[in-house]
């Protein structure tokens, strides 16, 4: 049943999300309203029933915090496949390594 809930609510903040992007300009914008955040949206409603306001706070300080580790890899990316013109495949392989410091030093500075 929980699954179905997650179906229905992701699918609808989804369907928000869309429009949204559809709405604003440039249409860069649309990928910020892409399905991650409904989702993540939906995840916290339910976990907030389920387990507790409480649960669903320290769910919700997690995805922060990854999504800060995200956009240091996203800003790696950019520099280093835009401005420094390196090879794709490298840095793909090694930019993840920036999220992931990233994330466990916000885990074990902050989140802990």
């Amino acid at each position: 049943m929980e699954t179905l809930v997650r179906f229905l609510i992701g699918g609808a903040a989804v369907s928000l999300f869309a429009l949204l992007g559809d709405l604003l300009r440039p249409k860069g914008f649309a990928g910020l309203f892409a399905a991650a955040p409904s989702v993540a949206l939906a995840t916290l409603a339910i976990a907030g029933v389920a387990e507790g306001r409480a649960y669903a706070t320290r769910e919700a300080r997690s995805m922060a915090a990854g999504e800060i580790a995200f956009i240091g890899y996203a800003v790696g990316c950019v520099y280093l496949l835009g401005a420094r013109r390196t090879r794709t495949g490298p840095t793909s392989a090694l930019v993840p390594l920036a999220w992931g410091v990233i994330a466990a030093s916000l885990y074990l500075g902050a989140l802990r």
